[in-house]
């Protein structure tokens, strides 16, 4: 597997008298999160080369983003535990919110084939990470009080009604 050495985005060639292309928010943040994890795999110990990281490494990557994180994760011992909007501030720890994570983690998915991934080596699309999220998923519905209720989508020809004469 071989990784082109800048980013998707650093490899575009623009002419010199031309402005450089706007980027969307989700190409800028797609790129600022790639960067961020490239830099993790810098500052591992040991460092660790980007077409030799795993599963795990991404996995540890999102647990180093929770110093980061604004959500507030109730533990077991807590009094607010499982309870949605508290009344006061507690002691528990801040940490990244899963919906925060799973968004990371398909811009990273996305980010790693750009650059040269092989789809079928993304270890953004292992089964370990999706079990990390779903267990953090299950963990901050259950302390935080909020379920995470998947909307069903109406489809427009399911609302079949007929009419009798």
């Amino acid at each position: 597997m071989s990784f082109e050495t800048g980013t998707y985005f650093d490899n575009v060639t623009i002419e010199d008298d031309q402005p450089p292309p706007k980027l969307t928010h989700y190409e800028s943040q797609k790129r600022r999160d790639w960067k961020s994890f490239c830099q993790f795999l810098k500052i591992h110990d040991p460092p660790v080369p980007l077409e030799d990281s795993n599963s795990d490494h991404v996995v540890e990557f999102m647990k180093y983003l929770d110093q980061f994180g604004k959500t507030k994760v109730h533990l077991h011992g807590c009094d607010y535990f499982g309870k949605k909007e508290p009344p006061e501030p507690c002691n528990c720890p801040l940490k990244q919110a899963w919906g925060s994570l799973d968004a990371l983690i398909g811009r990273l998915r996305a980010a790693y084939e750009e650059n040269g991934g092989n789809a079928e080596m993304n270890p953004f699309a292992c089964g370990g990470v999706k079990a990390y999220l779903r267990e953090v998923k299950e963990l901050q519905s259950i302390a935080r009080g909020v379920s995470y209720v998947k909307k069903k989508k109406n489809i427009i020809g399911d609302q079949s009604t007929s009419y009798m004469n």
